[in-house]
């Protein structure tokens, strides 16, 4: 089952609109205009280019660089982040810039950092052993890594009720040797997460209170003990990573604008995600049910709520094909292959959803699959209309070639292959054996592997076994039927092989029932 690529399932689900980062971006070209013409700048910012990158790095000692994208969703943040790190950072020895990577893609590409959230840190003016700084949350996040790049753990020490004060979340180490293993895995955790709040003790205060035997990171949040995780020779700073992030978050967390990065930055792929209306008589009970299951598969399943009432969530609701008067309902998703689990309305008790939550985990539970109605006479138009509940039947067939347009209603590179794909139907309008169809990827579920990125190009060879062949050629007529041509003579190549397997098992098939019935007939006249 496919579901739109998660480049997509980015916009749907932050919900940002370009308007607000091109605003930012034209800010910043605009000031750069404006500014010295060597090093020009907007907010204390370096504004880069090919030929300001080299002598700009040979000026300053540490030189922390953002490539970024204009236009990219989660761009518009690290932009704001990097204009408050600018201020707090005026005066010291680190100077802070920014790079379009869509400028300046050969510079990018030599420095390795062609993702579009790369932040390096450059030292004394060394191009290729630059420094990864973890994506900013907020501003503060960008000094308090600095800060932590070149301290100690020593630096992280503090008193109980320091600790317990906050109303963040705190990640307390309690090590009784600071120069121990523990305290390097620990501090390694806190240079990767620069936006939370780490502290180290070695209060015995902290022993009889919790009841600690041995080395030990407590999560506290709001003066109460939320999680203890006891250190072991095995534990990596990985493991102290996740377990931070997920307990950083509330065991159900509400999908909004500000929380949205947050779930998708998860290190936890599992989502379970309960659409429900707020206002709503039993609300307060489905919350109680969902937040305890919650409690349950923490570090296994992130459970996220979503209000149908609010229209912000309209995007993320049509994403999952959810209509407000469904709810409530829920959802579990993969967000690495985004196949979609549902669990209906009927009874959404807290044993119910654990029980579906256990099913999933251990590979019980079924897909949902949705289809839309079957289009009235869509088999005698040109191009033939498919969905969920025709797409194998039709796309499986062993004696037609079948070419699907597999696209998104919403999408103009999807829209503008419909007169191309009409003219490929009226070129094999003669062909009995050749059909060719669409189908919409947003309304109808797709039960096999292929590619995630639509509008996709799916040929479905004719042969008995369920092959798929996705076109990544240039989208002009002439091509595609070349295409076209091509496959249905390496199809001929596979069928003459299919068909001398299939005779071999038919054969070997009577062979083996005659041999039964032969054994059958003795034991009958010995009887």
């Amino acid at each position: 089952m496919t579901r739109p690529s998660p480049p997509l399932l980015l916009l749907l689900l932050l919900g940002v609109t370009a308007c607000r980062l091109g605003t930012l971006v034209t800010a910043h070209t605009q000031s750069s205009q404006r500014g010295d013409p060597s090093y020009p700048k907007k907010d204390g910012i370096l504004q880069l280019e090919k030929e300001t990158f080299e002598m700009t790095l040979r000026k300053y000692k540490q030189l922390l660089v953002y490539f970024y994208t204009p236009l990219f969703v989660e761009g518009h943040r690290v932009l704001e982040a990097f204009e408050g790190a600018a201020a707090e950072l005026q005066g010291s020895e680190v100077k802070l810039a920014v790079l379009d990577m869509t400028k300046e893609k050969e510079l990018a590409e030599e420095l390795n950092a062609t993702d579009h959230l790369t932040i390096r840190l450059f030292l004394s003016g060394d191009k290729h052993n630059s420094v990864v700084c973890p994506v900013p949350q907020s501003s503060a996040s960008i000094p308090t890594w600095l800060r932590r790049r070149v301290g100690s753990a020593v630096d992280l020490l503090a008193n109980l009720s320091q600790a317990e004060a906050s109303e963040e979340l705190t990640v307390l180490g309690f090590f009784k040797e600071l120069d121990h293993e523990y305290v390097k895995l620990f501090y390694s955790a806190a240079l990767e997460l620069p936006h939370v709040n780490f502290a180290v003790t070695q209060d015995e205060e902290v022993v009889s209170k919790y009841h600690l035997a041995q080395d030990a990171v407590l999560l506290l949040k709001k003066s109460k003990l939320i999680q203890t995780y006891k250190m072991r020779p095995d534990t990596s700073a990985e493991e102290l990573i996740v377990l931070i992030s997920v307990y950083r978050m509330d065991p159900v967390t509400e999908y909004s604008g500000q929380t949205a990065s947050q779930i998708l930055s998860s290190p936890v792929p599992n989502h379970a995600v309960l659409f429900v209306n707020k206002s709503s008589a039993d609300f307060k009970d489905i919350f109680s049910a969902f937040t305890g299951a919650a409690e349950a598969f923490r570090l296994k399943i992130l459970f996220v709520l979503v209000d149908v009432t609010e229209p912000r969530n309209g995007r993320l609701m049509e994403y999952f094909l959810v209509r407000d008067f469904e709810a409530p309902l829920i959802r579990i998703v993969n967000l690495t292959n985004h196949v979609t689990y549902h669990l209906p309305s009927d009874n959404l008790n807290e044993d119910t959803i654990k029980r579906f939550a256990q099913s999933y985990l251990e590979g019980k539970a079924k897909p949902k699959m949705q289809s839309e109605p079957i289009p009235e006479g869509w088999e005698e138009k040109p191009v033939k209309e498919l969905v969920g509940m025709t797409l194998e039947k039709v796309a499986f067939h062993p004696n037609k070639t079948v070419f699907v347009l597999l696209y998104l209603p919403y999408s103009k590179a999807s829209l503008a292959l419909f007169p191309l794909w009409e003219k490929l139907a009226e070129t094999f309008k003669e062909r009995e054996d050749v059909v060719i169809a669409r189908m919409d990827a947003s309304a109808n579920d797709i039960n096999m592997s292929m590619q995630r990125a639509y509008p996709s190009l799916c040929l479905f060879p004719a042969l008995y076994a369920e092959r798929v062949v996705v076109y990544t050629g240039k989208k002009n007529l002439n091509d595609l039927v070349k295409f076209v041509h091509e496959e249905m003579e390496a199809a001929k190549e596979y069928r003459v092989k299919e068909d001398e397997d299939r005779r071999k098992y038919v054969e070997a098939s009577k062979a083996e029932e005659a041999k039964q019935a032969n054994q059958s007939s003795e034991t009958r006249d010995e009887l």
